[in-house]
């Protein structure tokens, strides 16, 4: 660890030099960009916020993050696009406008107005010409013509879904505002309710999304296995049940091989099915009664591992299609209409939960796997999941399971009773929202014609500004009769507007292709400048969109690419995950009093410290412990930085050109190993050591001066020194070593400089003298780099030629590694 030292400080003075330079900047339009096919491009992008209102430390991390790899790569001569915006709709600006009496509109871009100068405040090299803000019409009206053609090509549908209704409110929660069943504004019983609302048929691209995973090698393998496992693809196959009349139920299975064991069925309590098997039977108020408390439940609840399953009997009954059994129809908490077919073969002797609801519904177990040297014929005392051998399975009794699931479903196929199939746990992507802040969802209702979407020529839908916010009513867009009241696009009838708004993942599953030609009217993005910068080379932002946005925006991407709009497959080539930023142990959080503003610290510190600290403390995929002291120490390092920049500029006025002598060369040495060192951190995205090593760079600035005679010191080393540490420090400090650049009498910006290359000669590790060993006694001695890892020295000494003749024909017992000095091999 650096070493810190102590001092006044010099003429640092942070506020105004950030001022100036975030001035300059801003005039001389230093980051702004264009297409140029001369110049390889590298798009770099942070997640753009939601604008709640001040930015805080996760915000500072992140953007920091993306601002040193965009000024790294600048420097090292990329044409790079680094550009910024705001995802401004959503639920948090109506509770805004309900609890402060403010309208969203306006609380949004009084919040976009503070974010975007604390971003500026932080130097960030953002492109500003490009800024994207999501609730503006030439923005989401591109959103709604991407709604119209997608539904041009079967991507939208609309059906019946459940939603959270809360009487009292007379509105719709999200998932998000149900608090232990309750409404979190007014505590009133949540209830469920069917709506017809708007989907995107996500499920069409199931298998592309799922097999183009392997294509990203630039993400987390954590991301990936979280979307393989929400996409959720299962071979198995479809088998039809049949009912007296005729009818027949499709349930999908992984499991055919245990369908001899299927002694009961079990529907979703919503199934349309339950109130045909029932109306008219003695067990009709029973199963109403069931279904009514099952509504009340969660999700979370009817399928959680944890918590006691029931059902309840429908009268009804079904008959297996491999043994024409008749088993009863049951309904059940845990079986939902959302998953599958809302139907499931109950195999109680091969499924936990199945085993769990026989026992308390005292329904049989028949077991048909049954392992190599096991008996089962006396009956189970819990649910056997493994493979083995078919029993009481007809002509596949004897058959190993795993061929079974084959041949069984073959049968099936034969018979007219089945069939092979692939399913999927991924559900379309339901977007309507009732709710006001939000794009308007470009679709007419028409009694005549029906369901018509809104020409293309009339985009935008506009969302109207005088609307009321109340906590009461449903949808406030019903009540505007100016918006709702319109003409039919086909018959010039009257007609009404859809009222539900859309998810606000449609506005961020596709903005930063907007990027790469926001000013466009003619269409959502420039479909050029869209194939020139997609995708985006390194995509910056937190684990928790690791499923919902960034599958989405895959979506989104592949339909653009199969409509023509662009030849990017994925949106993002590369993802980093940054880490939380935790205080006191715990993430920061109002309610926990553990919040830092960022504004207070550039305020007593400056920008740079703050960015400095930030991407200092810890890597940037760990989290972050805040740390004050840890502040304190990055503002330390800065002045010191200033004044050895100082010292050096005056110490060369004084001294002539000298020959260059061991000590010159062993500083230059330093310097080269730091360049590459910091060259190879921010490859691997290691900021922290990268700026560990500039820290080390500056203590060996001052221990050349305390090893050389002031006389003898060399100002062409003191001037490589500072142009080093300036360039190196520049991605991490952008205001202090804009200053010091210009001080030491350069007048290009030091963001327009190049990077510094390393002499591979001068960068050269230094080399110790590997001692190996043969229990205890020297057999070798190997020349190895200074900073050779354990496991290196360990690989190294195992393969040397002169060990092998000692230890061949014996057992290695184990290896000792004393770091950086020696390896025992001990052998037997």
């Amino acid at each position: 660890m650096p070493v810190f030292f102590g001092g006044t400080v010099g003429k640092y003075d942070f506020a105004k030099i950030e001022e100036k330079w975030q001035k300059k900047w801003e005039e001389s339009k230093i980051y702004e960009v264009s297409e140029d096919p001369s110049l390889t491009k590298k798009y770099i992008l942070e997640m753009f916020p939601y604008p709640s209102g001040n930015i805080h430390m996760g915000h500072v991390r992140n953007y920091s993050i993306g601002d040193v790899l965009a000024r790294y790569n600048r420097m090292k001569g990329y044409n790079v696009l680094h550009p910024i915006g705001y995802d401004a709709f959503g639920m948090p600006a109506e509770n805004a406008a309900i609890a402060h009496g403010i309208h969203p509109k306006n609380w949004t871009f009084k919040n976009i107005k503070t974010m975007r100068t604390q971003l500026r405040g932080l130097g960030l090299s953002y492109n500003w010409d490009r800024e994207i803000i999501t609730c503006e019409p030439k923005y989401y009206k591109w959103g709604q013509w991407l709604f119209l053609q997608f539904y041009k090509r079967g991507l939208v549908y609309r059906k019946k879904a459940k939603v959270n209704w809360c009487s009292s409110c007379e509105t719709v929660l999200a998932n998000e505002q149900v608090e232990g069943g309750n409404c979190w504004r007014c505590g009133t019983l949540v209830e469920p309710r069917e709506l017809t609302q708007w989907f995107f048929k996500i499920t069409d691209y199931a298998e592309e999304l799922l097999n183009d995973l392997n294509k990203l090698s630039g993400w987390p393998e954590q991301v990936k296995i979280m979307q393989k496992n929400w996409i959720g693809r299962s071979e198995g196959a479809w088998v039809k049940f049949s009912l007296k009349d005729g009818k027949t139920i499709t349930v999908f299975t992984t499991r055919p091989d245990t369908l001899f064991g299927c002694t009961f069925f079990l529907l979703a309590p919503e199934h349309p099915l339950v109130d045909e098997l029932i109306k008219g039977t003695s067990y009709e108020d029973e199963v109403i009664k069931f279904r009514e408390k099952v509504a009340r439940k969660t999700e979370i609840d009817r399928t959680s591992a944890e918590i006691e399953k029931n059902g309840c009997f429908t009268g009804a009954h079904i008959i297996n299609p491999v043994n024409d059994r008749k088993i009863p129809i049951w309904v059940a908490d845990y079986v939902l209409m959302e998953y599958g077919t809302g139907a499931v073969m109950a195999v109680p002797a091969h499924d936990e939960r199945d085993f769990a609801f026989a026992k308390k519904y005292n329904l049989p177990i028949e077991p048909v796997i049954q392992p190599a040297g096991k008996d089962f014929s006396a009956g189970l005392n819990e649910a056997y999941t493994g493979e083995g051998i078919m029993i009481n399975s007809g002509q596949f009794t004897g058959m190993v399971n795993k061929e079974g699931i084959k041949a069984v479903t073959k049968w099936l196929k034969e018979q007219d009773k089945g069939d092979f199939a692939v399913n999927y746990r991924l559900r379309d992507w339901l977007i309507s929202r009732q709710r006001y802040w939000g794009n308007p969802i470009p679709m007419i209702y028409c009694d005549k014609c029906g369901a018509v979407p809104v020409p293309e020529e009339d985009l935008p839908v506009v969302l109207p500004d005088d609307v009321e916010i109340t906590e009461k009513g449903g949808s406030h867009l019903a009540k505007n009769e100016a918006f709702m009241n319109t003409t039919c696009p086909k018959c010039s009838g009257s007609a009404k507007r859809e009222t539900d708004t859309m998810d606000t993942f449609t506005c961020s599953s596709w903005y930063y292709i907007r990027f790469a030609s926001p000013h466009e009217e003619n269409g959502p993005f420039d479909v050029n400048a869209a194939n020139y910068w997609m995708s985006v080379d390194q995509y910056i932002g937190g684990i928790e969109h690791a499923i919902l946005h960034l599958l989405y925006s895959r979506f989104f991407t592949k339909v653009l690419k199969d409509m023509g709009l662009c030849r990017a497959e994925e949106p993002f080539t590369n993802l980093l995950t940054q880490g939380m930023v935790i205080k006191d142990g715990a993430k920061m959080s109002k309610s926990k009093g553990n919040v830092v503003d960022p504004n207070e610290i550039i305020k007593i510190y400056g920008a740079d410290t703050a960015r400095l600290f930030i991407l200092f403390a810890s890597p940037p995929k760990k989290e972050l412990e805040w740390s004050d002291q840890g502040v304190q120490g990055s503002y330390r390092f800065l002045n010191r930085v200033w004044r050895i920049v100082e010292r050096n500029i005056e110490a060369s006025k004084k001294n002539k050109k000298v020959e260059v002598d061991e000590i010159d060369r062993e500083f230059q040495r330093i310097i080269h190993r730091t360049i590459k060192k910091v060259t190879n951190d921010i490859e691997r995205f290691n900021l922290n050591t990268a700026i560990s090593a500039t820290m080390e760079l500056v203590n060996a600035n001052h221990k050349y001066y305390d090893d050389k005679n002031e006389a003898n010191i060399n100002p062409e080393v003191l001037a490589e020194a500072n142009e080093k540490l300036l360039l190196l420090l520049a991605p991490f400090a952008p205001h202090i070593t804009e200053e010091l650049w210009e001080m030491i009498g350069e007048t290009k910006s030091i963001h327009q400089a190049k990077w510094p290359v390393f002499d591979a000669e001068l960068a050269k590790a230094e080399e110790i003298a590997l001692i190996v060993q043969v229990n205890g006694k020297m057999r070798d001695k190997i020349t190895v780099p200074a900073d050779i890892e354990e496991e290196e020295m360990k690989k190294i000494a195992l393969s040397s030629g002169r060990l092998i003749q000692f230890i061949k024909g014996k057992e290695v017992v184990k290896v000792i590694v004393v770091p950086k000095k020696l390896v025992n091999v001990v052998v037997r």
